[in-house]
């Protein structure tokens, strides 16, 4: 059954669709009356719904019974320097489907593009949708936070904790498994992922005093984008 997000307000009395999800199953999936659909709030609960009354702008629901699923343990935050082109769409979607519970977009040193002011907040809402699709798509009742993106140097100081580990081409990088499998019980892990051109050796340095370990993805140097992916794989597959 097709899938739309009911935002948590909603679940209580009145469930009703609005807005742009309102608008898709009315007018590209042209749902009708007395059909059913699976609804999700993006913090774990889905129900499947009744279609009472559709019209352009609303589509009323009967919900059936609650699923309540809890977020994939650890939770995984992947901090990722933009790369150019539409990349960081794909990284967006492809982050969501493998379990990545947040993102976080960064500009460093090698960062080809250069985000500002309101295009900054553009962006993250443009990747908020791509993870609200890729969500829908792939069953994950979780919605993972995209971030405003940030400046690399302001938001190293502030990176938070749990297990860190930044993918690294620096001599000294152990590799990510041994790293992960000597963490023992961790809630939250953040995988830090350079651009094209790699960190810089100041930035390095930076993520190292922040408490970030360097990890070795393998003797191939991979795309910006293949190494998120194979990261956020490798962690998920090592505490499954």
């Amino acid at each position: 059954m097709a899938r739309f997000f009911l935002g948590p307000e909603a679940w209580d009395g009145n469930a009703v669709l609005t807005g742009d999800e309102a608008k898709h199953a009315a007018q590209v999936m042209r749902v009708r009356k007395g059909e059913r659909i699976v609804v999700f709030d993006g913090r774990g609960r889905s129900a499947p719904a009744e279609i009472l009354e559709v019209s352009r702008s609303e589509i009323r629901l009967a919900l059936g019974e609650i699923v309540r699923r809890p977020p994939p343990s650890p939770r995984i935050r992947l901090a990722q320097a933009v790369p150019k082109g539409k990349t960081m769409d794909l990284i967006v979607q492809k982050a969501v489907e493998l379990g990545a519970t947040a993102i976080q977009p960064l500009i460093t040193r090698n960062t080809v593009v250069q985000i500002d002011g309101d295009d900054a907040a553009r962006k993250s809402g443009k990747w908020q949708r791509v993870a609200l699709e890729a969500c829908k798509q792939c069953g994950q009742d979780v919605l993972p936070e995209v971030a405003e993106v940030k400046d690399f140097d302001r938001w190293i100081g502030d990176s938070g904790g749990g297990l860190k580990v930044i993918a690294s081409l620096f001599p000294g990088a152990r590799p990510l498994r041994d790293i992960l499998r000597n963490a023992g019980n961790v809630e939250e892990i953040t995988l830090l992922v350079g651009p094209e051109g790699d960190f810089t050796g100041a930035e390095g340095e930076a993520a190292l005093a922040a408490g970030f370990q360097p990890a070795s993805l393998g003797s191939i140097v991979l795309r910006a984008e293949t190494a998120a992916f194979f990261a956020i794989s490798a962690t998920r597959y090592e505490f499954s």
